[in-house]
């Protein structure tokens, strides 16, 4: 198995990069999505639009990139055995807590789903710039590699 992960190291790795841009625009943009999903009526034609648009988006994009994203980065660290270097280490603690910011986005979508509107249009505006933070954090872990 080592020597086929050798092998195809670099297109794996370009297929992680490919998969945490899908997952990072997704990201960016469910937020979006409430904003805008909340200033519609609850029941309305246009809020089964938003509805049925952010389902779309966890569906075809945050929920595969994320599995995908989280296999490829863990196929890629075992290939170069990095599991005990203290640079992957806060990485994986970054792209957890990511993963648990995506949780938390699919949640408040099923909240908007059932015409619970519990956020300020403000509020989703300024969390929508968690996935920026944490991106150039991991950027920086992967190629400084500080510790």
């Amino acid at each position: 198995m080592n020597e086929i992960l050798s092998m195809l190291y670099l297109w794996l790795k370009a297929a992680h990069i490919i998969f945490v841009i899908f997952w990072m625009a997704g990201l960016f943009m469910m937020p979006r999505f409430f904003v805008y999903h909340q200033e519609c009526a609850v029941g309305s034609d246009e809020d089964r639009k938003w509805i049925d648009r952010e389902a779309k988006l966890r569906k075809i994009i945050l929920n595969p990139s994320l599995i995908i994203t989280w296999l490829l980065g863990l196929l890629l660290a075992y290939n170069i055995s990095a599991f005990s270097d203290g640079w992957l280490h806060a990485k994986l603690f970054v792209v957890l807590l990511l993963s648990g910011y995506h949780g938390w986005m699919i949640g408040y979508g099923k909240k908007l789903a059932r015409g619970e509107r519990t956020m300020t249009d403000k509020s989703l505006r300024l969390i929508n710039e968690v996935p920026g933070i944490a991106a150039a954090l991991i950027v920086i872990l992967v190629i400084i590699k500080p510790f």
